[in-house]
């Protein structure tokens, strides 16, 4: 079964210089284009939806710094609050996809995720697995979780994709922001990345735009350079979701020449 990871930007979904402000009209349509693809690819075609914090998360973690460390009581307060707004926009999304008749079923990363200096080192994965089996289709988000050496810390939707990738071996991510792709200091959408090419494009990259306390477009594209350096066969592409159509024809033509393509070689 070809297996596909898709996050929703934090930056698509919501309005993220705006704090908790639910883009719900966008989503609606993405989960509608989820759905048709989904009745399209049939049986043998599995999705995993990921999505990001945006205007809900990153504005709750920035006053406390939850990303970097919790160990004060407020900042305990502070890792509380992160995680109920990251649920909230969670549910928001997951009901529009429920509406849209997408069997979507949500996993909240931080009941299981656990961490060592903000690198994410378990996760429980058999439940996703499970779910994934019997044609479900699970969502997983930005959400805090518990470090060993930091006390508390933040896990990125893209944190989540490089552990899961590792356990379920998906043949495509693909992450969908308001951006047509990766963009040169012209403003023009760079086709293609690759390890090799990576270190001259890097110096171009800037980070998120709004409050994005988990690094921005330049993590973003530097974790899954990692990623598909680590495993040759995969391909990551990055694309604009604000683009009506778009998505769909991401899910089921794989070959469609939509913004940055991330691969191995």
């Amino acid at each position: 079964m070809e297996l596909t990871f898709l996050k929703l930007g934090g930056s698509l979904i919501t309005e993220k210089s705006e704090p908790y402000t639910f883009r719900s009209g966008v989503a609606r349509r993405l989960a509608q284009e989820i759905r048709t693809a989904l009745a399209a690819r049939g049986k043998d075609f599995s999705l995993l939806i990921g999505h990001g914090s945006g205007s809900f998360g990153h504005f709750a973690a920035r006053p406390y710094g939850t990303r970097d460390g919790v160990r004060t009581p407020e900042q305990w307060l502070g890792f509380a609050r992160v995680a109920g707004a990251a649920a909230l926009l969670n549910r928001l999304l997951t009901g529009l996809l429920e509406e849209a008749g997408v069997p979507a079923i949500s996993f909240q990363p931080s009941a299981s995720a656990r961490c060592r200096d903000g690198q994410l080192v378990r996760l429980e994965v058999e439940p996703i697995r499970r779910a994934l089996h019997h044609g479900l289709v699970p969502v997983v988000y930005g959400d805090v979780a518990i470090d060993e050496v930091r006390g508390g810390t933040i896990v990125s939707t893209e944190d989540l994709f490089v552990y899961l990738t590792r356990a379920l071996s998906p043949r495509r991510i693909l992450l969908a922001t308001d951006v047509p792709g990766v963009l040169d200091e012209g403003g023009r959408v760079i086709p293609a990345i690759t390890p090799a090419t990576f270190p001259v494009i890097r110096p171009l990259l800037r980070g998120a735009q709004g409050v994005d306390v988990t690094g921005g477009m330049a993590d973003k594209v530097e974790r899954m350079v990692g990623l598909v350096e680590a495993r040759p066969g995969l391909e990551v592409r990055i694309f604009s979701g604000l683009e009506e159509g778009a998505l769909f024809r991401m899910l089921v033509e794989p070959e469609t020449p939509l913004g940055t393509c991330i691969r191995s070689a």
